[in-house]
C-alpha cells in the first residue's frame, strides 16, 4: 500500500500547503476557498461516509471532472490567469476567438513575407549567389521549424526553462518582435521615399552626394517612421480586431504580389520585358540622369553628344576633355531580365562579396582601366552600399522568418491554442519555406547578376528590383509590399505587448509589473507604450540593414530555448510532458538548438555575445530581486538527475586526498522558543568554508516527531533563516527523539546522501556542561570553545596571528583549517603561526627544519616554533585537582541527586578538601597540603532547594555509600592526563595568549563509557584562559598533500 503523504495532510487543504510560500499556478487540482465551504454538502446523502474524513483535501472525481471541463489555461489575456496570479476577480470582455487560418496561419505569411522578401531578397542573390542564399535560406528555415506548445514561446520557456530563464529568453524575444516592428516600418518608410513618392522627402536628396545623401535619406526615414509608427500604434491601442480585418488586406496585397511575381517569370519565357542596363566597360551606370545609354548619336545634322557624355567631360563637344575611363571604354546596353530560359542562372550560382564603395562591375565584359588613377565620377556608378560577407547575408536573411512566431505570441486570442499553433505554423513554416527557395532560383535564372547586386535599382531607373520581374506592372510589388511591410509591423506591435503582458502578470520582474494592466477589456495598454518608445529606438537606427541583425540575435536566443526546452522535457522524460505532435523526436530540438547557436555567432559574434550579457543580467536580476515561482520547470528536473548521476559517480570509489574539503556537520541547539543558540558558529561555518562545499546545519530534539512536529518546522524555519544572515550555502535537517542523546547520534548517522556527506562534524563547546538537569546530560555535546567569541561576517582583523599547536598528526585537518580560513575576508590579514613540542629526547633544531620543509612542499606560508617541554614532577596542585574530579564523578554516579542537591554535596567534598592556605597551580606542593583551582569557587556555592528552605546539613543528607569518596585516592593515569593538561595549558597561554585563534589537537574521547565525565575536565583545564579556541580532532585519513 502505497502512502503518499504530502504537506496539506497538516493544514486546510487551501491553494497554499504549509511550509510553501510560493504562490501556485491556476489549476483545477488545487481546492479553492469557495470549493471547501461546499464539501460537506457533496458528500452529504450520498454512499461515501467511508471518504468523509478525506473530504477536506481529497475532492470528489464529479467535482473534480467539471472542474476540468471549466478550466483554462490561457497563459495571455485570460481572465482565470490574471486571478490566479493576483487573487482578483476582475470582470472582462471575451476576447477575440480566432481559429488556424485567422488566428495562427494568416499572421505568421504576414510576418513572414515582409520586407526582407520585397526589399532585399534580390539582393542577397546577387551578393550570395544562388547556391550561397539557397543555403542561408535552407538553414534559417530549418532552424525555426520546431514544434510549439500552446502558450507561446514565452510560456514555454518559463514553464519548462524555469522563471529565471523564461524571464529572461522572454523579455530577449519582446526585444526582437519589438525591433522587428521598427524593421518593418523602416522597410514601408524606404519603399514610400525611394520608389513611390520621392518627392516627399523632408529632407532633399537632389544635387547630395556620399554621405550627405546618405544622412539626410536617414533623416527622413526618421521622421516618417516616428509618423507611422505613430499610427500604427493607434490602431493597435483601438483594439486587436481592427487589426485582425486590416489584415485580411494586407495579406491580400501580399499573395497579390507573390502571385505577380511567379506570373511574372513565366513571362520572361515568352516575352521577356524591356528593362535596360547601361554599362560603361563593366561598371554598371547610375541611370538617372541620361536617356540614352550611348556617348553620341548619329543624326541628320552629323554627330550629337549625349546626356552621357556631358555627364564625364567639360563641354557637350566633341573635342572636349572627357573621363579617361570614359574614353577608353565602351558603352553597352544589356537587358536586366533576359528571362528563364536565357542560361543566366549559370553566371549567377556564385557569390560575389564587396566592400563599402566597390563599383558593381560585370565580370564577364572587358574594361580598359590603368590601376593607378584614381577613381572619378563616383556618383555617376552603381556602388555597394555596405561591406557585405557570408555572415551579414544570414543576419539580414533571418528576420525574414522569425514571423513564425506570430501565431503563438497570439495565443490568447485564440479558440484552441493547442490544436491551431501547430497546424498553423508547421503550414506557414511549408509555405514561406516554399516559396523563398523558389524565389532564389528564379530570381537567378531570370535576372542579370549586375541588377540583382543593385539594391536600390538604381541602374535600372531607380525601379525595385523585385518589380521589374512582377507582372503586369512593377507598381503591384511596389505597392503591395508596401502595404504588406505596414501589416507585419501590425502584427509585431500587437504580439510584442501581449508578451510583455503575460511577463508582467507573472511577477518574476518586479520593476515590470505596472505593464500587466490595461484597459476593461484586457488590452496591455501600459505595454503598448513602453513597445513604442523601444520600436521608436531602432526607428532612430533609420537603417534596415543595421535593426536586422540586432532582432536576429533576440529571435535566434528564443529559437535555441525553446529547442532547448523541448529536448530537455523529452530526455529527461517528464511525466507531464505529453507533446501532440505525433511525429515528434529529441534530436530534431537539438538539431535546430545548434543551428540556432551557429547561427548567432555566424551572424554577428559582437552582437550575439551583447545579446547573451543582456540575457545574463535579467537571469540574475530574476534571480535575486525576481518572485519565487514554483512551475515544475525542466531545470529542476536536470537538477535532479545531474545530482542523482553525481551521486553514483561519488559511489564509485574514496575520493582522492587532493579532493578532499571539509564537508560539515555543524550542531546547534535551540532555546525553548527554537532559537539557535550559537549564531556565531554559523558566521565560522561561513567563513571556514567561503560559501563552497556541503554544509548541514542541524540540531535535535527530544520527544515524539508526531507531539513535537511544529516545534520542529519552527526549528527548521529559524535554522534556515540563520543560515540566510549568515551567507551559509547548504542543508538544514531537525531530527526529534525520545531524547536528545538519541536524535543527536540519528543526525548523525542520518545526515547527508550516498557519497555527499559530511566528513567533519562541528560543535561548540557546552558552557555548562557540570551544572546540567542530568549529570550525563552533556554528553549530547563535543565541544568548540569560546564560540561566543568568535568574529561575526562583518568584522575585519587588521593584523594578528593564527596559532596551530601541532602535538600529535592525524591526517593534516590542523594545517589545512587555518589555510581555509584566511582565504575569508574576515581572517585574511592575520598571519600563521605553528609550534610543536618536543620532549627530552627529541631534537628540536632538525624538528624544525623538518617542518619548514614540509610546510614548504604544502606551500603553506606560516611561522614555526618548536617548543621544549621537559619532565616534571607532578604537582601537589595537580593531584588535588584530579582527586576532586574522581570524587565528584564518583559521587554523581553513586547517587540520583536533584540540582539542588548535587550542588550541596559538590560543595561538601569541597570543603573537605580545600587547603587552609592555597598554592599556586605552579608551584609544587608537599603531599600533606591542598590546592585550589582558580575560579573553582564559582563553580560550587551553596544553594537552596526551589521553595525557598535553607539547605540541610551536609552530612544528613549523605548516603552511606559516598562516606568511602572522602577516603578515595586519586587514579595514577588520570594524574598524568591532568598534569599534562596543565602543562601543555601553561606553555599555550604563555605564547598564544594574543592570538586571534588558537587551534589545537583534541585529545582522544575514552574507548569506554566510564570515565568520559574526566575528559571533558581534562579539555576545560587544557583550554582554560584562552579566548578563542578550535579543537581539532582528525579521523588518522590524509586530507592534505603536497601534489597540486
Amino acid at each position: 500500500m502505497l502512502n503518499n503523504l504530502t504537506d496539506t495532510e497538516e493544514g486546510d487543504g487551501g491553494a497554499q500547503s504549509q511550509g510553501d510560500s510560493n504562490p501556485k499556478e491556476s489549476s483545477p487540482f488545487i481546492n479553492s476557498s469557495d470549493a471547501a465551504t461546499e464539501k460537506t454538502q457533496q458528500y452529504d446523502r450520498k454512499n461515501m461516509a467511508l471518504f468523509e474524513e478525506e473530504m477536506d483535501t481529497s475532492p470528489m472525481v464529479s467535482s473534480l471532472l467539471s472542474s476540468l471541463a471549466n478550466y483554462s489555461n490561457l497563459p495571455q489575456g485570460s481572465k482565470e490567469h490574471e486571478e490566479a496570479e493576483n487573487n482578483e476577480a476582475e470582470r472582462s470582455e471575451i476576447a477575440p476567438q480566432l481559429g488556424t487560418l485567422m488566428g495562427v496561419y494568416m499572421p505568421c505569411i504576414q510576418n513572414i513575407f515582409g520586407v526582407i522578401l520585397f526589399l532585399r531578397m534580390t539582393w542577397l542573390v546577387g551578393i550570395g549567389g544562388v547556391i550561397g542564399t539557397f543555403i542561408i535560406v535552407f538553414m534559417c528555415c530549418t532552424t525555426v521549424s520546431v514544434v510549439h506548445s500552446s502558450g507561446g514561446s514565452y510560456y514555454m520557456i518559463s514553464r519548462s526553462l524555469g522563471p529565471e530563464f523564461g524571464g529572461a529568453v522572454g523579455i530577449c524575444f519582446y526585444l526582437g518582435t519589438t525591433y522587428a516592428g521598427a524593421m518593418y516600418i523602416l522597410g514601408a518608410i524606404e519603399l514610400l521615399l525611394i520608389y513611390i513618392v520621392p518627392k516627399a522627402a523632408i529632407f532633399p536628396l537632389e544635387g547630395l552626394e556620399g554621405a550627405e545623401a546618405e544622412a539626410a535619406l536617414l533623416n527622413n526615414m526618421r521622421v516618417y517612421g516616428t509618423i507611422l509608427l505613430t499610427s500604427m500604434a493607434t490602431v493597435v491601442f483601438v483594439g486587436v480586431k481592427y487589426v485582425n480585418k486590416l489584415a485580411l488586406v494586407f495579406l491580400a496585397c501580399v499573395i497579390l504580389s507573390i502571385l505577380a511575381v511567379y506570373a511574372g517569370v513565366i513571362k520572361t519565357a515568352m516575352d521577356p520585358p524591356v528593362f535596360p542596363v547601361c554599362v560603361l566597360g563593366n561598371r554598371t551606370l547610375v541611370w538617372k540622369s541620361f536617356d540614352v545609354c550611348a556617348k553620341t548619336i548619329e543624326t541628320a545634322n552629323g554627330t550629337v553628344t549625349t546626356q552621357l557624355w556631358q555627364m564625364f567631360c567639360d563641354s557637350p563637344f566633341l573635342n572636349a576633355t572627357c573621363d579617361k575611363y570614359f574614353v577608353a571604354n565602351n558603352v553597352t546596353e544589356i537587358q536586366g531580365i533576359p528571362g528563364v530560359t536565357s542560361g543566366i542562372l549559370a553566371d549567377n550560382l556564385f557569390g560575389n562579396y564587396y566592400e563599402k564603395g566597390d563599383l558593381i562591375s560585370r565580370d564577364k565584359m572587358e574594361s580598359v582601366e590603368d590601376q593607378d588613377d584614381p577613381l572619378t565620377n563616383a556618383n555617376r556608378y552603381v556602388l555597394a552600399d555596405i561591406t557585405s560577407f557570408f555572415t551579414l547575408l544570414v543576419g539580414i536573411y533571418f528576420p525574414s522568418v522569425t514571423g513564425i512566431m506570430a501565431g503563438s505570441n497570439r495565443s490568447g486570442d485564440l479558440r484552441d491554442a493547442q490544436k491551431s499553433i501547430p497546424i498553423g505554423t508547421i503550414a506557414a513554416i511549408t509555405t514561406t519555406s516554399t516559396v523563398y527557395m523558389s524565389s532564389v532560383v528564379l530570381f537567378g535564372a531570370c535576372i542579370e547578376g549586375v541588377v540583382l547586386r543593385d539594391k536600390f535599382g538604381e541602374g535600372v531607373h531607380g525601379n525595385l528590383v523585385i518589380g521589374t520581374l512582377a507582372w503586369p506592372s512593377p507598381w503591384v510589388i511596389v505597392i503591395g509590399s508596401f502595404f504588406s511591410t505596414c501589416g507585419a509591423g501590425l502584427q509585431s506591435l500587437t504580439g510584442a505587448p501581449r508578451l510583455m503582458q503575460a511577463i508582467a502578470k507573472d511577477g518574476i520582474v518586479p520593476a515590470l509589473r505596472i505593464f500587466g494592466h490595461g484597459k476593461a477589456n484586457g488590452e496591455p495598454t501600459w505595454s503598448l507604450l513602453l513597445t513604442a518608445c523601444i520600436c521608436e529606438s531602432g526607428i532612430l537606427i533609420a537603417s534596415l540593414d543595421a535593426v536586422a541583425p540586432i532582432l536576429s540575435m533576440f529571435f535566434l536566443m528564443c529559437y535555441m530555448f525553446v529547442n532547448l526546452a523541448c529536448a530537455l522535457q523529452t530526455l529527461l522524460r517528464t511525466p507531464n510532458w505529453r507533446p501532440r505532435f505525433k511525429f515528434y523526436h529529441w534530436t530534431l530540438s537539438f538539431l535546430g538548438m545548434s543551428l540556432c547557436l551557429t547561427l548567432m555567432f555566424l551572424c554577428s559574434w559582437y552582437y550575439a555575445i551583447v545579446a547573451m550579457v543582456i540575457a545574463g543580467s535579467i537571469y540574475k536580476y530574476i534571480e535575486f530581486a525576481g518572485a519565487e515561482k514554483e512551475w515544475g520547470d525542466g531545470i529542476r528536473g536536470l537538477s535532479l538527475s545531474a545530482a542523482r548521476y553525481a551521486l553514483m559517480r561519488l559511489e564509485e570509489g574514496p575520493p582522492h586526498t587532493k579532493n578532499w574539503r571539509p564537508q560539515l556537520l555543524v550542531l546547534v541547539s535551540t532555546d525553548a522558543e527554537q532559537n539557535v543558540e550559537q549564531p556565531r558558529l554559523l558566521s565560522l561555518t561561513n567563513q571556514l568554508k567561503a560559501g563552497k562545499g556541503l554544509t548541514i546545519v542541524g540540531t535535535a530534539l527530544g520527544g515524539t516527531f508526531l507531539n513535537n512536529y511544529e516545534q520542529a518546522q519552527r526549528a527548521e524555519q529559524a535554522l534556515r533563516k540563520l543560515m540566510e544572515t549568515e551567507k551559509v550555502k547548504g542543508f538544514c535537517q531537525v531530527t526529534v527523539s525520545s531524547n536528545l542523546r538519541d536524535a543527536t547520534s540519528h543526525l548523525l548517522q542520518a545526515s547527508g546522501l550516498g557519497g555527499l556527506k559530511h566528513n567533519a562534524v562541528l560543535v561548540s563547546w557546552p558552557r555548562n556542561w557540570k551544572q546540567g538537569d542530568e549529570h550525563q546530560h552533556w554528553r549530547n555535546f563535543i565541544g568548540c570553545r569560546s564560540h561566543l567569541a568568535f568574529p561575526s561576517n562583518g568584522e575585519r582583523f587588521t593584523e594578528g596571528h593564527i596559532d596551530v599547536w601541532w602535538i600529535v598528526h592525524d591526517g593534516g585537518m590542523l594545517m589545512l583549517l587555518p589555510f581555509l580560513l584566511r582565504q575569508h575576508k574576515v581572517w585574511r590579514k592575520c598571519k600563521m603561526r605553528i609550534f610543536t613540542v618536543a620532549q627530552m629526547d627529541d631534537n628540536s633544531i632538525q624538528m624544525k627544519k623538518d617542518l619548514t620543509t614540509f610546510l614548504y612542499h604544502l606551500r603553506i606560508d606560516a611561522m614555526i616554533e618548536v617548543v621544549e617541554m621537559h619532565d616534571s614532577d607532578i604537582s601537589a596542585y595537580t593531584y588535588e585537582k584530579t582527586l576532586v574530579m574522581e570524587q565528584r564523578s564518583q559521587m554523581l554516579k553513586q547517587i540520583n541527586l536533584t540540582k539542588t542537591e548535587r550542588e550541596r554535596e559538590v560543595q561538601l567534598i569541597h570543603d573537605n578538601t580545600t587547603p587552609a592556605s592555597p598554592a599556586t597551580p605552579a608551584t609544587p606542593l608537599t603531599p600533606g597540603e591542598g590546592a585550589q583551582s582558580p575560579g573553582e569557587q564559582v563553580q560550587m556555592t551553596w544553594t537552596e532547594k526551589c521553595d525557598g528552605e535553607p539547605a540541610k546539613p551536609p552530612g544528613a543528607a549523605t548516603p552511606e555509600g559516598i562516606k568511602d569518596i572522602f577516603n578515595m585516592k586519586p587514579n595514577h593515569s588520570n594524574v598524568r592526563r591532568m598534569h599534562t593538561a596543565l602543562r601543555l595549558n601553561e606553555v599555550i597561554v604563555k605564547k598564544s595568549s594574543e592570538a586571534k585563534l588558537v587551534l589545537l589537537n583534541m585529545p582522544g574521547p575514552p574507548r569506554n563509557r566510564t570515565g568520559d565525565e574526566n575528559y571533558m575536565e581534562f579539555l576545560e583545564v587544557l583550554t582554560e584562559g584562552l579566548n578563542r579556541v578550535l579543537l581539532v580532532r582528525g579521523g588518522g585519513r590524509e586530507v592534505i598533500t603536497i601534489y597540486s
